[in-house]
């Protein structure tokens, strides 16, 4: 490959959108993708019955893997759900049984029929249908033998765990042969030379494109996304309601669209980039906005994402409602304000915007959703409210429908 980087569409895309922080051989990768045709997957664990916003990125990369002539394969974890991902935990997860697994795949199945095109060669595919028939023995024979417990013990899922003198079963520790195991049986069963996900994934990932070389004697390649935090530290997608989910029922566009438009001013470039399909001269200009003129940009990110996800009238029309309840209704101008030094909890905040009379009635209305914080419901009672949180140098708390008070710093 020479200097100039990637010639495949896929991997110049990528590169330049921000989506890449990891691969394996990547000359080897882009002479494959030039092939034309190239085969890829990312899989997901049922624990939900919606994807989430950190979800995201990875499908993101399906999507264009489609768009550039590939085929993608979303891998649903129907078997691998059932012994628990331990990368980035502290704990073990909670094992579901295999009513909620099928209900949680239905839900998935949504965001997939938003993104990826099924009708062009797009697969939803589950691991269920080889795990679930394998035998123990077998298993171990054929494909155990080619793991060494050392390089096991390296890899970050089981190592940090280990360290914190925190519990791993023997059961998650199998994830990964599990994991690797898909990647070989996507491989035998439908060409896939590629497995993507987020940089946690990448000692899963590498370990199954080994077992391919020397199971199948294949040439296999591993790219993963990078861990996505905003500007200010904060691991992107979290916030004072919880998980960002992707379905409507969970999260209606209105509340997805306000997500995005609460964007941080240093964030805004980069998420144009990451979360819509603008086009990158216009995601340089727009990120480039300073002042009041960033606003406009976040408004465009959060229509942009919204409908890519949603659909475009959902989205206009959640920009719509937006701009009645800001810009006509509820102007800055013409809100009551409280000033206060920060961080500070969000109860005593609550209580001296006179939005609760006392502690008690602001954890009460916590409890019952009755307050928000930028327009987002507040289940957390001990929520600290940080500069972070500021949009434009005010942040807006809010009870019921028709109480606002701006919160700025003093």
């Amino acid at each position: 490959m020479t200097m100039s980087g990637p010639t495949s569409d896929f991997l110049r895309i990528a590169k330049e959108r921000g989506y890449i922080h990891q691969t394996t051989d990547e000359a080897a990768l882009d002479a494959a993708l030039l092939k034309g045709g190239l085969t890829a997957y990312i899989g997901y664990d049922c624990t939900a019955d919606s994807l989430h916003v950190g979800h995201l990125m990875p499908t993101m990369l399906l999507r264009l893997l489609q768009k550039t002539g590939g085929k993608p394969i979303a891998l649903i974890g129907g078997g691998t759900t059932k012994v628990g991902d331990p990368s980035g935990k502290d704990e073990a997860r909670q094992l579901l049984t295999e009513e909620v697994i099928e209900a949680n795949k239905v839900g998935i199945r949504r965001t997939f029929d938003a993104l990826l095109d099924f009708k062009a060669g797009a697969l939803m595919l589950d691991n269920a249908a080889w795990l679930d028939q394998l035998g123990y023995i077998p298993f171990l024979r054929d494909v155990g033998r080619h793991f060494s417990v050392n390089r096991m013990l390296t890899m970050d899922s089981v190592r940090l765990r280990l360290e914190r003198d925190q519990p791993l079963s023997f059961l998650e520790f199998n994830y990964m042969l599990l994991q690797s195991y898909d990647f070989l049986e996507l491989h035998r069963r439908h060409g896939a030379v590629l497995q993507m996900g987020g940089s946690d994934q990448w000692g899963n990932i590498v370990l199954g494109a080994d077992l391919i070389r020397r199971m199948a004697g294949g040439e296999a390649h591993a790219l993963t996304t990078p861990l996505l935090t905003t500007a200010s530290g904060a691991k992107m997608g979290k916030t004072a309601a919880g998980a960002v989910w992707l379905n409507p029922d969970r999260l209606s566009p209105y509340d997805y669209w306000q997500f995005w438009r609460n964007t941080e001013d240093a964030d805004v470039g980069r998420f144009l980039a990451l979360f819509t399909e603008l086009p990158m001269d216009e995601v340089r200009r727009l990120g480039a906005l300073q002042g009041a003129e960033v606003n406009e940009a976040k408004k465009i990110l959060a229509t942009e994402a919204t409908a890519l996800l949603h659909g475009r009238r959902p989205a206009e029309t959640a920009a719509e409602t937006a701009r009645r309840a800001f810009e006509e209704g509820a102007a800055a101008e013409t809100l009551p304000s409280i000033t206060a030094a920060l961080p500070a909890a969000f109860i005593d905040l609550a209580v001296q915007a006179g939005l609760a009379a006392s502690k008690g009635e602001a954890r009460r209305l916590i409890a019952q959703n009755g307050l928000r914080l930028n327009d987002a419901v507040v289940t957390d009672g001990t929520l600290s409210v940080t500069s972070a949180d500021l949009r434009d140098g005010a942040a807006k708390l809010s009870a019921g429908r028709k109480r606002h008070v701006l919160l700025r710093v003093g």
